[in-house]
């Protein structure tokens, strides 16, 4: 119990401190005007008020994430209350902040622009690519999801496939419609109800007769999959996940003070690492252990069906039926953001003005027949995907913000220090995952590291290069 609220109280702690720090170097201001307001379209760049921006935009990042794969993250045991906590603080609260606000910075710009400004016209290129695909990947996972649980709830009445069409129709009109008009009057309640779900689990834990087990650096996983790095990237949203930096250029187009950019990105994150972490020690602590767990994993259908149970036992039918309701909204408001970012996404490439009805369902139409498509394969597989490709984005976004820090004349380490731990994460999971190539265990881990290590040697002989010093402005160069 005590490393459970002492976790909790560090995610508070840390964003009121850490993530001030962050803030303050990165130098927002008060003075500078958004593209909310200076590029108002009345579509996609609409000014709105930040406490409306932060519950979108944390419902937008939660999704299934903080949930399912922080249950299935709480089968390696408490350790992941670590991984939860220092990853949520020191990488991914800079992550989201960082996506954020650069593209506020670059008119609101998505976040393959973004990084093609810090890396080049060739990582331009290829994360264009990258992040079409991990979007279309996480629209698909988070329509499937839900119409699992959707399906549990109506059985014999309505199944997957019917939910799937329900909710693939929903998806195709919140993609171009407005923002305000569907996404800003609809998601903050969402959002919050997400938050009130979480609080009642949370309650029922602290409360309730459950013993929540404390930290530990052991590996309790009951098939001993080794924690690094499958852990890593098992736990992904709650902890630090690339999905949100494609997330973020949609909030950056609608917020009105850079001032507003720590409460909406770094706390929307933090916010999102508090739901990790109760449901890891939700999940962890019903089942009396990752034994139970695993076998409650098998005999209940999955995460999907984890969640049906704990929250039908700790908060009754009708709460319970709620809860699951709000965790069935969360995924699905996230994966028609998702879609919207892959028309975002595609309108800056083919530079093609949005405001035009005609050309949103130009790019939409083409998009929602690939996610249809790919909603018939195994689910499974396309969350291990997803994974790492989320992951793999983060890793890159880092290094975008590190070098956008180290032009701009401030502090890096803040962001290159977690691009240098996310590229390890990153090359050794692809190494050695079953999805991946496979290689053994013992050699992985010292490729993923070494990975990292070039990547950072590379970095940081770019950064103290003459040419790059050379193209600093004349008063920061002596600084530098």
């Amino acid at each position: 119990m005590l490393s459970f609220l002492g976790s909790l109280a560090v995610l508070i702690i840390g964003y009121f401190t850490y993530g001030k720090i962050v803030d303050n170097i990165f130098g927002s201001s008060r003075e500078k005007e958004t593209p909310a307001i200076r590029k108002e379209d009345g579509v996609d760049y609409v000014a709105m008020d930040w406490k409306k921006v932060f519950l979108i935009q944390f419902l937008n990042i939660a999704g299934l994430g903080p949930i399912f794969g922080a249950i299935a993250g709480a089968l390696w045991g408490p350790t992941a209350f670590i991984w939860i906590v220092l990853g949520t603080i020191f990488a991914g609260g800079v992550h989201d902040y960082l996506s954020g606000m650069m593209s506020i910075r670059s008119d609101g710009a998505s976040i393959s622009e973004v990084i093609g400004e810090n890396l080049g016209s060739k990582i331009r290129q290829i994360m264009r690519v990258f992040s079409i695909v991990l979007l279309i990947l996480v629209g698909t996972v988070f329509m499937t999801g839900p119409s699992m649980l959707l399906a549990n709830l109506t059985p014999g009445v309505m199944g997957v496939n019917i939910w799937l069409l329900i909710i693939l129709t929903y998806y195709f009109v919140a993609t171009f419609l407005p923002v305000d008009k569907l996404i800003g009057k609809l998601y903050p309640i969402f959002g919050l109800a997400l938050l009130i779900m979480a609080v009642g689990v949370g309650g029922g834990l602290i409360f309730g007769n459950y013993d929540i087990p404390n930290i530990t650096l052991s590996n309790l996983h009951p098939e001993s999959l080794p924690i690094w790095p499958l852990m890593f990237v098992t736990i992904a949203c709650g902890a630090i996940s690339g999905f949100h930096s494609t997330q973020s250029p949609i909030m950056a187009r609608c917020t009105t003070n850079e001032k507003e950019g720590r409460k909406i990105f770094y706390g929307a994150m933090v916010a999102e690492g508090i739901v990790a972490l109760i449901w890891a020690a939700a999940a962890m602590t019903f089942f009396r252990g990752t034994g139970g767990l695993a076998s409650a994993m098998t005999e209940l259908g999955g995460p999907a069906g984890i969640v049906h149970e704990i929250t039908g036992s700790m908060m009754g039918t009708i709460g319970g039926l709620l809860a699951v309701l709000g965790v069935i909204a969360a995924p699905i408001t996230s994966g028609d953001t998702a879609f919207r970012s892959v028309r975002l996404t595609l309108s800056d490439i083919f530079n093609l003005e949005q405001k035009s009805l005609k050309n949103r369902l130009l790019l939409a139409v083409p998009i929602f027949i690939v996610g249809g498509f790919l909603s018939q394969i195994n689910f499974d597989a396309l969350w291990r995907y997803f994974a790492w490709s989320n992951q793999t984005v983060a890793m890159v976004v880092l290094w975008a913000g590190s070098i956008w820090l180290a032009k701009n004349d401030k502090n890096h380490w803040i962001a290159s220090i977690p691009a240098f731990f996310m590229t390890a994460v990153s090359v050794t999971y692809i190494l050695y995952a079953p999805e991946g190539f496979q290689l053994a265990y013992n050699i992985s881990v010292p490729a993923g590291i070494a990975a990292a290590v070039v990547t950072m040697a590379i970095y940081l002989r770019k950064i103290y290069s003459p040419e790059f010093l050379e193209n600093l402005p004349v008063e920061e160069k002596q600084a530098v």
